[in-house]
C-alpha cells in the first residue's frame, strides 16, 4: 500500500516519531516537582503521589484499549484522540492547583502514551519495506528516550518558571503533535471487524488496577498489610476469570490465542525484563549523581546537570535506532534483543566497579540506555512479524503494557530496597552504598533474564539484510482470508 502522493516516509516517520517523544516526555517533566508536590498542591505525600500514579495506572490501562480500537476505526484516528487527551489533561494542570483536578489531568495525559504503539502500527500499514525497519525502531526507541530528555527539560522549567509551566510545555508540545498527525501522516485504511469488548475492558482495567496500585503503593501501605495483600488477591482472581473470558470472546479485546504464540510470548515477557532494567537507570544514577559527596558515594551535582547526564543515554537510543534495524534484518529480532540485554548487564556491571566520577556514571548510564533502546527498538519487528494485520496495534499496545509493568515493578522493587539500605546525614537520610549496589545487582538480573528469554525465540532472518524485519506478506499487498494463520477479516475502508 503506497505512501499517497506527497507523502515521503521520512517526513511520516518524523511526524511519528516526534509525537511518540512527546508522549515519553510527559512522564519525566513532573520528575523535578515531585519532592514539592505535598506543598504544590496543600495535599499529603500519600494523596500527592496519586499525580503519578493516576498516570501510570491509565497508560496501562488506556494502551491496549486504544490498540484494539484503532485497529477497529483508525489508528489515526485513535492518536489524534489520544494526543487531545494529553493536550486536555496539560491544559487543566495548567489552571489548576486542586488536587483532583491535577489528578484528574494527569489521567487524561496517561492515555496518550498508546500513541507510540499506533505509530508503530500505521508505519507497518503505511510506509515501502525498506524504510520499516528503521522506522519501527525510531519510533519504540522514542518510549525511552523521550523520558530521558524530559528530565533536564522540566528541570529547567521547574527552576526558572512557575511549576504550571511545565504542563504548557506538554501542551504546546502535544498541538505540535497533534497538527503534524493531522497534516502529515496518511490515514491507514485497513480496518478490522467485529465489535468492541466492553466486558474485556471492565476485566483488563479491574485485573490492572488490582495488580499495579500495590505494586506502585506498597511500599506506603506495607507490603503485608490487608489492602496491599487483599488487592493482589483480587488481581489473582480476576485476571485468570479475564483471560477465561476473552477466549470465549468472538472479538476479544487482546486475542490470547496470538499472545501465546512462542515469539509473541517470550517477546513480551522479555518487554517485562527490558522495562525493569530500563527503568533501574533512573532510580540508581540519578541518586549517584545528586547525593552529596559526604555520602561517600554521591558527586553533587544539580538535579538538571544530572538530568543532562542521564539525557546522553536517550540520545544514545535514538542514535542506536538504525543499528537496531540492522542487525534486527539481517539476523532477526532474537540476537538484536539478546544484543541488547548483554549491553545492558555490562552496563550494569560497570556501574558495580566505576562509581567514583561523573563520567563514569554517564558511561555505564548510557550503555544500559543503548542496551535497552535495541531491545525497544526491536520488539515491534518480533511481534508483528507473529500476529496477524488486523491485530497489530493492539498486539504492539500489549506488549508496551508489559513494559510498563516491568518499570512498575522496577520501581517498587528498588525503592524497597533503597529505602531499606540508607544512611543517616543530619536531618537527611539517603541510600547506603550497599543499597545502590543491591539495587544494581538486581537491575542486571533483570536484564540477563531478558537475555535467557530472548534466547528462546525462532531464529529468523531476513531475506535481504538491511530491508528490515520480516512481515507477513498481507502488510502490504493482497488481504488475507479467514484461512491465513497470519491474516484474517482485514478489509480496506
Amino acid at each position: 500500500m503506497p505512501l499517497p502522493s506527497g507523502k515521503s516516509s521520512g517526513v511520516v516517520t518524523a511526524a511519528l516519531a516526534f509525537s511518540g517523544l512527546v508522549v515519553s516526555m510527559m512522564f519525566t517533566l513532573v520528575v523535578p516537582v515531585i519532592p514539592e508536590l505535598p506543598r504544590l498542591l496543600s495535599a499529603t505525600a500519600e494523596d500527592a503521589s496519586w499525580v503519578i500514579t493516576s498516570t501510570l495506572l491509565a497508560s496501562a490501562v488506556f494502551t491496549p484499549v486504544s490498540g484494539r480500537l484503532g485497529d477497529m476505526y483508525g489508528k489515526r484516528r485513535m492518536m489524534v484522540i489520544s494526543l487531545g487527551l494529553m493536550i486536555a489533561g496539560s491544559v487543566i494542570c495548567v489552571f489548576f492547583d486542586a488536587l483532583p483536578l491535577v489528578v484528574l489531568g494527569r489521567t487524561l495525559q496517561g492515555c496518550a502514551v498508546g500513541v507510540i504503539p499506533l505509530g508503530i502500527s500505521i508505519m507497518r500499514d503505511l510506509l515501502p519495506a525498506a524504510r520499516l525497519g528503521s522506522a519501527m525502531a525510531l519510533m519504540s526507541a522514542t518510549m525511552g528516550a523521550g523520558g530521558a530528555v524530559g528530565l533536564p527539560l522540566g528541570a529547567v522549567v521547574a527552576q526558572y518558571t512557575n511549576w504550571h509551566m511545565l504542563f504548557l510545555v506538554s501542551a504546546g508540545m502535544g498541538v505540535a503533535g497533534l497538527v503534524m498527525t493531522l497534516t502529515l501522516v496518511p490515514d491507514s485504511p485497513l480496518r478490522a471487524g467485529g465489535r468492541f469488548d466492553f466486558i474485556g475492558v471492565a476485566g483488563l482495567t479491574a485485573g490492572l488496577v488490582c495488580l499495579l496500585l500495590p505494586i506502585t503503593k506498597g511500599g506506603s501501605w506495607g507490603w503485608t498489610s490487608p489492602l496491599t495483600l487483599g488487592l493482589f488477591a483480587a488481581a489473582a482472581v480476576i485476571l485468570p476469570v479475564w483471560g477465561w473470558a476473552e477466549l470465549r470472546v468472538a472479538n476479544p479485546l487482546v486475542d490470547l490465542r496470538t499472545t501465546t504464540r512462542r515469539e509473541v510470548l517470550l517477546t513480551n515477557l522479555a518487554s517485562i525484563a527490558f522495562g525493569f532494567a530500563m527503568f533501574g537507570t533512573q532510580l540508581v544514577f540519578p541518586q549517584v549523581l545528586q547525593s552529596p559527596p559526604a555520602s561517600g558515594y554521591g558527586l553533587g551535582l544539580t538535579l538538571f546537570d544530572a538530568g543532562l547526564c542521564m539525557a546522553v543515554g536517550g540520545g544514545m537510543m535514538i542514535v542506536l535506532s538504525p543499528v537496531s534495524a540492522r542487525v534486527t534484518g539481517a539476523y532477526g529480532p532474537r540476537v538484536t534483543l539478546i544484543l541488547g540485554a548483554l549491553l545492558a548487564v555490562a552496563g550494569y556491571l560497570s556501574a558495580l566497579l566505576l562509581m567514583g566520577e561523573v563520567w563514569h556514571v554517564v558511561l555505564a548510564a548510557t550503555i544500559v540506555s543503548a542496551g535497552a533502546g535495541l531491545g525497544y527498538a526491536a520488539m515491534p519487528a518480533s511481534i508483528m512479524g507473529a500476529v496477524p494485520t488486523s491485530e497489530t496495534a493492539a498486539a504492539n499496545g500489549f506488549n508496551s503494557l508489559m513494559r510498563s509493568i516491568g518499570t512498575s515493578t522496577a520501581s517498587a522493587v528498588i525503592s524497597a530496597v533503597l529505602a531499606a539500605q540508607t544512611v543517616r546525614m543530619g536531618a537527611v537520610t539517603l541510600p547506603s552504598v550497599d543499597g545502590l549496589r543491591i539495587a544494581l545487582i538486581i537491575s542486571a538480573v533483570a536484564a540477563a533474564s531478558g537475555m535467557v528469554l530472548s534466547a528462546f525465540l525462532p531464529r529468523r532472518r531476513s531475506a535481504r539484510p538491511g530491508a528490515g524485519p520480516q512481515i507477513p506478506e498481507g502488510r502490504l499487498g493482497p488481504v488475507r482470508g479467514a484461512g491465513d494463520p497470519l491474516g484474517d477479516d482485514v478489509a480496506p475502508v
